[in-house]
């Protein structure tokens, strides 16, 4: 008998993940001293997605908030608009600019979701040997194992900083939480997934994870909500993965229907 009930048959049909992080993964500094919390070092990793099966509609819709943004002549004087030209960035983005990506993405039809890795130094040292990668690929395996059985077609999208493409590793990643999920399930997946990884200046779909992660990070961060209150209805799922206090019942698994995310019912940071 399977564990978990049996897995349902793909749908023939072509999924498209576009995967980005938030913060840093970075725990040391010069001499091995550990910089958690300081200024430039975030107390949190995100890594989150969105899934559309046809993000063309969505890419458009950038294009054309772009080309608004570019013939405002209020905007025009702001230092960043520049930028924000080539680019949405949550961070980088003006109040004015960062408040009509978000009223764009209210209106666009993708899901999403976030893990939420709080950087726990004797952890990251214990688990991960203080190596920056396996961190990172740990995250990708915990966030897609409950994904890639549901179509025939999978495309997963990384952001690449720098030239730093990392294919093979990811794939590794990936296989292994399809691993995990088979083995939960006791029944085999055999859908097919590609790995790519593209500059988010040149995919406007990673400009829409940068988003969705930088609301659940200022909800975190800052104790905000608004953001993702404005945006609640795209997110299927966010996981404080290392919420340690959170772990009976499910607590830190915050699902929309079932266990709505507020930024009060995780433990504090600090």
């Amino acid at each position: 008998m399977a564990l978990g009930g049996a897995i349902k048959e793909p749908q023939d049909k072509t999924r498209q993940f576009f995967v980005d992080e938030s913060g840093d993964p970075a725990f040391y500094g010069k001499g091995g001293r550990i910089i958690v919390g300081e200024e430039g070092c975030s107390r949190t990793f995100l890594l989150g997605f969105v899934v559309t099966d046809d993000p063309e509609p969505l890419r458009e819709r950038l294009v054309v908030l772009r080309d608004e943004i570019a013939k405002d002549q209020y905007l025009r004087s702001i230092p960043s608009f520049s930028k924000s030209l080539l680019g949405f960035h949550a961070k980088d983005d003006c109040p004015e600019i960062r408040m009509m990506v978000f009223k764009t993405l209210a209106e666009m039809d993708f899901s999403a979701q976030v893990i939420v890795a709080r950087k726990i130094e004797p952890m990251f040292r214990a688990k991960y040997q203080g190596n920056q990668d396996r961190f990172y690929d740990d995250l990708v395996t915990r966030l897609f194992k409950n994904q890639l059985h549901m179509a025939t077609n999978n495309i997963i999208t990384f952001a690449r900083r720098g030239k730093k493409r990392r294919q093979r590793a990811l794939r590794v990643a990936l296989e292994k939480g399809i691993h995990q999920f088979s083995e939960k399930r006791n029944q085999q997946v055999s859908t097919h997934v590609e790995v790519l990884t593209d500059q988010p200046n040149d995919e406007p779909m990673l400009q829409v994870v940068d988003y969705v992660n930088w609301a659940v990070q200022r909800a975190y961060h800052r104790g905000e909500m608004r953001y993702f209150e404005f945006l609640r209805e795209k997110y299927s799922l966010v996981l404080d993965v290392f919420d340690k206090t959170k772990y009976r019942n499910g607590g830190n698994y915050y699902v929309r229907k079932t266990n709505p995310f507020d930024i009060r019912k995780a433990s504090p940071l600090d």
